[in-house]
């Protein structure tokens, strides 16, 4: 007898149950497994979810298999999603893309046509025909890189002139301005939405963050000029999230002097790898400046976008 596919909502207590799941797609995707269980329950308790509606797990004979969930926090018109499948579970993966569509339009609605994105390693266990048979498209091209650190290697870099840091771990002041800071830096960055401070702080899953790892950068007579925001909450390595620079000061060494900052803090805390994101197509240079650092490609993702009210 054929195993039925059944699918259900997912619930908090299967937190463990879908890690392991992502890390099996991880290891099949990059080779090792790098979802944290805390990553994991901290989307399951997302502020703009509602699991019974927004979130789906799909079991072949009463296995794990596939798991999907939508969340909308990016403005009118544009929801999120993730999707991750065993491979050879074709009947699963449309099941759940079927479903991820059809509340992604229930949250859309609205005059304009409205947008899904996934996003998906560039060779994924997700059949990529099934995708453009359904009329997603590729707009972008990110990748996730990585540098190994040492104590030995990475000393604490000399700042450019007149440069210096304060971390945001004792002033709520200091943490608004960081956010201030993310704000204006990355407002031109593809995807960038404007989040007042409470929505930024739930986007970022901030409860547990380390505001000692979080520091802001000022210049004489220019006051606060870069923004360097780190995590250190994964279980394989440090993770730099935002690094930015006011336009106007960009070109001054002030973005590579902090992500050196970020190599010789994570070094002297016991970690051997430091990783972050970035758009290939990032037009400050970005990825330029990262590669003449030393970090390399660790793996290679694109954004899918579906157009979920085509205009005719």
């Amino acid at each position: 007898m054929t195993a039925m596919l059944t699918v259900r909502p997912a619930g908090p207590g299967d937190a463990s149950d879908i890690c392991a799941l992502l890390n099996a797609v991880d290891v099949i995707e990059i080779g090792r497994p790098e979802t944290d269980l805390g990553t994991v329950e901290a989307d399951l308790h997302h502020p703009d979810v509602d699991l019974a509606t927004d979130s789906w797990l799909a079991f072949h004979g009463g296995r794990l298999v596939a798991y999907a969930m939508v969340w909308a926090d990016s403005g009118p018109g544009r929801v999120d999603g993730d999707h991750y499948v065993l491979p050879d579970h074709h009947e699963a993966a449309v099941r759940l893309l079927e479903l991820m569509e059809a509340r992604a339009r229930e949250m859309a609605a609205g005059p304009g046509p409205g947008v899904l994105r996934i996003q998906l390693n560039v060779a994924p266990t997700l059949d990529l025909g099934l995708l453009r048979g359904r009329g997603y498209r590729t707009i972008r091209h990110y990748q996730v890189m990585t540098r190994t650190v040492t104590p030995a290697a990475d000393l604490p870099p000399a700042p450019p002139a007149g440069l210096t840091l304060r971390h945001c771990a004792a002033d709520e002041a200091d943490r608004r301005r960081a956010h201030a800071l993310v704000e204006e830096t990355f407002a031109a960055h593809f995807g960038h939405v404007d989040r007042d401070h409470e929505a930024w702080l739930d986007h970022l899953d901030a409860r547990d963050l380390d505001w000692s790892l979080v520091w802001i950068a000022s210049l004489p007579g220019q006051g606060d000029v870069a923004v360097l925001l780190t995590r250190d909450d994964r279980t394989s390595m440090g993770w730099v999230s935002h690094l930015g620079v006011r336009k106007e000061l960009r070109g001054r060494g002030i973005g590579g002097f902090l992500l050196r900052h970020a190599f010789a803090v994570y070094a002297e805390r016991g970690r051997d790898t430091v990783g972050l994101g970035v758009d290939t197509r990032n037009e400050t240079g970005a990825l330029a400046l990262y590669e003449a650092h030393g970090m390399g490609l660790h793996y290679a993702v694109d954004t899918w976008e579906l157009l979920l009210h085509p205009q005719g």
